[in-house]
């Protein structure tokens, strides 16, 4: 096209745009003429105009297509691209450190450049690869003590930021003298204290496996609740959990308790016992058989015991080391542990019939510690028992029963392996199909409140039944009986913990782990290092008031893994 009709008919949209404009500014023709003249309708023309007179239209002619407009890059920019393509960085990387650096250069520029030096495209990877989160957070090869002055002004989120709300409770039990007393062991990079924390900050959360650690690998929040950059990875762990010997988790359970005791968390007067079995379903597994209930049926697993007090309904002791033969002599061993606990006081033992034998039950009475278990009833015990006829109805005094009046007949008896006597004590109406046989060595205390001692020991059961549920109790990842016992002794403590954070919950102080954890602990926050305080703030929630409304204020804010670092809790 080499005549007039290239500016009276262009083609291009950018010259018709220019020649519709010319004609009305210079050659002040009519928007109406001019519209028409270049196929514009008259509401469009008028937009071109004003987008004219603001300097919003660019008459530039467009590139042809096949060919790119190649911005030249200066050869001290070329250097700096080798050089960083030389530390295995992408050219989207690249990019970002040039701009940073305040040259304005795109990726496609930079791959070209890569491609004209001859350096072929990295192999796809992953983000731990790269060493850097979605967030843009660096990843540490490994973990390591973190300090408190070389993170002041850092903030970031943290997805399990309810572990804090528990560091004023672990302050208050001087988590930290306990880990001393115990000696636990450590490695060179990472103290015991940490360790320990490490697993407790998992356990809080509702961790199913220790191997799942990774999915919280890049939480800086979490590894600052245990004195580090990030928690230990799965191995270090792992490892750790099998250096300890039953000696260490002994006296760790010991200490622990000691310090509850101390501050007041547990009764102590009448204390429930009961057997749990965790199965394991490894086929090379060195775990022998046990009694199932909640199955009904005999499965290998590890046989644990646990005693619970039974006014607040926390666990005070666990084991998980028992086999068949030693499993009788369980509560002679708890009760050598309890007696170093609490010196000078002699609890009420309440337990079914296949805790003990008869003849542990002498021993128990020889020691002045009073008992209240089963008999074991038989069917020509039962048919004695429709003989009787002086029953009598008892209220016990125990609130929400659904069967509040059961009748009972009182006697006592001797037993094959009891030297003594001991009081029997039937009771029908209660619910069941049978009537229950109760047996105690405690001839002083009312009826009906020993029957009421004993149908509290159901408390127990719920309490394994939330440590199986929500701490994973049954979830055994090994069949190394002191691993298993190591994470028994963490479930205590962590159910100690959710009892003593629910106590402060206005409404909230009878609810297990799993409501408490919810409602109040589950979700993320930001955490904020300023002048060597950690104050972390939890986005705005529909239980947010209570929380605010407990007394923090009253309880040590600090966390136990920085040293005693200051704590500041914010509800937004």
């Amino acid at each position: 096209m080499g005549d007039s009709s290239y500016f009276t008919h262009p083609q291009h949209d950018w010259q018709k745009r220019y020649e519709a404009l010319r004609a009305s500014f210079v050659e002040r023709l009519p928007d109406k003429v001019v519209a028409d003249r270049f196929g514009y309708s008259h509401g469009y023309f008028r937009l071109l105009k004003h987008q004219f007179r603001h300097g919003k239209i660019d008459f530039s002619e467009p590139v042809p297509e096949g060919k790119s407009q190649r911005r030249r890059v200066t050869t001290t920019v070329r250097q700096q691209i080798r050089s960083w393509r030389e530390q295995h960085l992408s050219a989207g990387e690249i990019a970002e450190l040039l701009s940073e650096d305040g040259v304005e250069i795109s990726v496609r520029t930079v791959e070209r450049v890569l491609a004209e030096e001859g350096f072929s495209k990295l192999p796809r990877r992953t983000r731990r690869k790269i060493g850097v989160t979605v967030q843009r957070t660096t990843i540490p090869e490994s973990s390591e003590v973190a300090c408190i002055d070389s993170l002041n002004g850092q903030r970031f989120d943290c997805a399990g930021a309810g572990v804090f709300l528990f560091a004023p409770f672990l302050a208050q039990l001087n988590i930290d003298k306990i880990i001393q007393s115990v000696s636990l062991p450590g490695s060179k990079v990472i103290p015991a204290r940490s360790y320990l924390l490490s697993f407790l900050a998992l356990k809080l959360l509702g961790t199913e496996r220790y191997a799942h650690v990774g999915d919280h690998g890049f939480d800086s929040g979490l590894g600052l609740f245990a004195g580090l950059n990030v928690l230990p990875k799965c191995t270090a762990m792992s490892s750790y959990s099998y250096s300890l010997d039953e000696n260490h988790i002994t006296k760790l359970q010991q200490a622990f308790v000691k310090q509850a005791s101390r501050i007041g968390l547990y009764d102590g007067s009448i204390l429930n016992l009961d057997f749990h079995t965790a199965p394991h379903y490894g086929d090379e597994s060195v775990l022998e058989k046990h009694w199932a209930g909640a199955r009904g049926k005999v499965m290998k697993g590890a046989l644990c015991l646990f005693a619970q007090d039974a006014d607040s309904k926390l666990m005070l002791y666990s084991a998980a080391d028992i086999q068949r033969s030693e499993a009788d002599d369980q509560v002679l061993a708890f009760l050598s542990f309890w007696q170093k606990v609490r010196r000078g006081v002699s609890p009420t033992l309440v337990f079914d019939s296949k805790l003990t034998t008869y003849s542990n039950l002498s021993k128990l009475n020889e020691r002045a510690i009073k008992f209240i278990t089963l008999r074991r009833r038989g069917h020509k015990l039962l048919k004695e028992t429709e003989q009787l006829s002086d029953w009598q109805r008892v209220q016990i005094p125990h609130a929400k029963r659904k069967f509040p009046n059961p009748q009972v007949h009182e006697s006592t008896i001797e037993l094959p392996g009891y030297d003594g006597v001991l009081r029997q004590i039937i009771v029908r109406g209660n619910g069941h199909q049978k009537p229950a046989f109760l047996i105690t060595n405690d001839c002083e205390t009312p009826v009906e409140l020993v029957v009421g001692n004993y149908s509290r020991r159901w408390r127990v059961e719920n309490g394994i039944r939330e440590a199986v549920n929500f701490f994973h109790l049954n979830s055994l990842s090994s069949p190394i009986l002191i691993k298993i016992h190591f994470d028994v002794a963490l479930t205590m403590i962590a159910d100690t913990l959710y009892s003593m954070l629910a106590k402060k919950l206005r409404g909230f102080e009878e609810c297990d782990a799993p409501k408490v954890f919810r409602h109040f602990v589950a979700g993320k926050g930001a955490v904020k290092i300023q002048d060597s305080t950690i104050t972390v703030t939890y986005p705005k929630r529909a239980h947010n008031p209570i929380l605010r409304a407990v007394p923090w204020n009253n309880l040590p804010q600090k966390i136990s893994g920085l040293d005693g670092a200051p704590l500041k809790l914010v509800f937004s």
